[in-house]
Parts: structure tokens; sequence; C-alpha cells
């Protein structure tokens, strides 16, 4: 079992990464679904909690069957961090999480997210006043450094260990990387090796199939893996790797109705939690994704991604489903 303070995971956990637009409710709802160990919200902006942005305070809605769960944070100034941490103690999480990560320039503009790899004093600064406002485990997400020349890891690992934080999840990029070229493992093998490093340590980046997962599980060595881009569309990964790991085998593809079903599903726990007209307009984006790599798909896609009411959006559904009857019978 792997521990992460009070939280009890199994041998291996696959994690959902926390991803801007993506992880809400109805899409962590169907990776829990599928096998997902832990999850964590969207990112959430310590500054935009304190001044109580109704954006900032929709993604601290949690639910008891996404559990465990953690909120995770992000920010540059100490006391925004110790106090968006106490605010999220309120409703309840599982753990909270620290974004060290993101690269996206508006974050880092801000010193925050990835910019902070810049300094790593200002890090543990920050870590350490979220570890002693909340009761709650800490954990961290982060990336190698700024750069190439700037690959800080190791450091960051053995002083955020210190600050309190229970675990730390490493993506094999740097920061001037972005989402491009290779994920790199070896630094974060390393860290794992250290012998001073208690905590879990669990790898992030490039994870796409089954195969992947166990093969860098025994190569680097790590406790857990977080997938993040590869279960867009395909919230079926999580089971998929499991079943690998337990088995030696795969599982099959997800059928077309099976991903009509995630679809409709998607759909319909987004409008109950956003409302009809921006659940339909913000469910849009995972179509795509879910029919990714059906043949002669286009027409049904571009309806999907236009249509306006659930009437029609239902309708397409039935005619996907009826398609699958036909073929079936030629």
């Amino acid at each position: 079992m792997v521990k992460i303070g009070n939280i009890t995971l199994p041998n291996f956990p696959l994690l959902l990464a926390p991803m801007e637009d993506v992880s809400d409710p109805p899409f962590r709802r169907l990776c829990k679904m599928n096998g997902a160990d832990l999850m964590y919200t969207e990112f959430i902006s310590s500054e935009g909690l304190i001044r109580d942005a109704i954006k900032s305070k929709k993604k601290l809605d949690i639910f008891d069957d996404e559990r465990p769960i953690g909120i995770q944070i992000f920010g540059g100034d100490e006391e925004a961090m110790a106090l968006s941490a106490r605010i999220v103690e309120t409703v309840q999480p599982d753990l909270v999480d620290i974004n060290f990560g993101c690269p996206v320039k508006k974050v880092v503009c801000k010193g925050a997210g990835a910019g902070v790899l810049k300094d790593i004093d200002l890090m543990v600064r920050l870590t350490k006043s979220v570890v002693e406002s909340t009761h709650l485990p800490v954990t961290v997400k982060t990336r190698l450094g700024w750069d190439h020349d700037s690959i800080n890891i190791d450091e960051v690992a053995e002083r955020l260990q210190e600050t309190g934080i229970k675990a730390l999840a490493i993506h094999g990029r740097t920061r001037a990387q972005m989402y491009k070229g290779q994920a790199d493992w070896s630094p974060i093998a390393r860290v794992k090796a250290n012998p001073n490093i208690e905590i879990p340590i669990f790898g992030n980046g490039d994870i796409d199939s089954p195969q992947k997962a166990i093969e860098y599980k025994e190569k680097y060595g790590v406790d857990g893996i977080m997938i993040g881009r590869a279960a867009i569309g395909h919230p079926w990964i999580f089971n998929k790797i499991k079943h690998y790991h337990e088995t030696g085998e795969f599982l099959p593809e997800p059928s077309l109705q099976e991903r009509v079903e995630a679809a409709r599903n998607h759909l319909h726990w987004a409008m109950e939690w956003k409302g009809e007209r921006t659940g339909i307009l913000e469910t849009r984006m995972h179509y795509t994704n879910y029919f990714k790599g059906i043949p002669n798909f286009k027409p049904f896609k571009t309806r999907l991604v236009t249509l306006d009411s659930v009437e029609d959006l239902e309708a397409t559904f039935k005619e996907i489903e009826q398609s699958i009857v036909l073929s079936n019978d030629q």
C-alpha cells in the first residue's frame, strides 16, 4: 500500500492529473468509475479564492464518490497561500496539493506555478506556509526545473520533504519544454532512489498506454503514475493499465456503445453541475476525443460540437447507437 498522510492507496496507484478546464466533477466522475485511485481538482488561484472569485469558488466543488480527492492551489504569496489552504480545508478534501508545475505564461508571470522553479527558497517558504496552515496532508506537483541548464529536482525534493509534504508528483519536463519533446524520467528515478527521500514519488509525463505505464514503473521505480492528457476522452486508460499490470493481458478498446455512454453521461453530469447551457457548451471539446479514430464519424462530430439543445444531442447519440446496430446486422 502507498500512504499519503492518513490516506491509503493501493500498491502502484494511478492518479488523475489536475488539468485546467478538464478536471472538473463530470470528467473526474468518469475517471473514478474507470479506475483512477486519486484525483485532483483543476488548479485554483489562491488570490482568486481570497477575493471570493466565483470561478475559483466553483472549483472547490467536490463530491463523496470522488474520494480520495485533493484540491490543488497555486500562487506566489506566502500569506495568500496559507489563507487559501484554510479556505480549502472548509470543504473537507482529503488533501491539499500545491502546483509548482504549470508552465502557462499567465501563471508563471505572477511568480506562481512553474515560475517558482527559479527560486527554490521561495518554493520552500510557500510550501511551509501551506503545511503549517492546515491539518490536511499537503502534496506538491512540480517539474524537473526551469530549463535544461537548471534541473534542480533533487534539491527541491529533499527540501520540500523537510517542510512536511506527504508526497511529490514530478512531471518529467522542464518549464522551457512546456509539453513538447519527450519527458525525461531519469531525474524522477534519481529522486526515488535517493535514500533521504521517504515520501511517495509519482511520475508524470507521456504515459499513454498500459505497456508504457508498466515499463516505466519497472524502469524508474516510482510509487505510482499520474496520467493527464492521455485520459482526456479516454477515461478507460486507468482500468486498462490495472488489468495489464495484474494479468499481462490487454482489455479490448471501448466499443462505440461505451463511447456514446461516456459522452452522454459527461453531458448530463455537466448540465447538472453547471446548468444546461454551460454544460452543453463545455462538453463539446470532449466529443472529438471520445470518438477519436472512429471511421466515418465526421458528420456526427460536426453535429455534436454545434448543436445547442439537449433534445438534438440526444437524437444524435441515438443515431450513433443505431449505426452500431445497422453495422452489426450487415
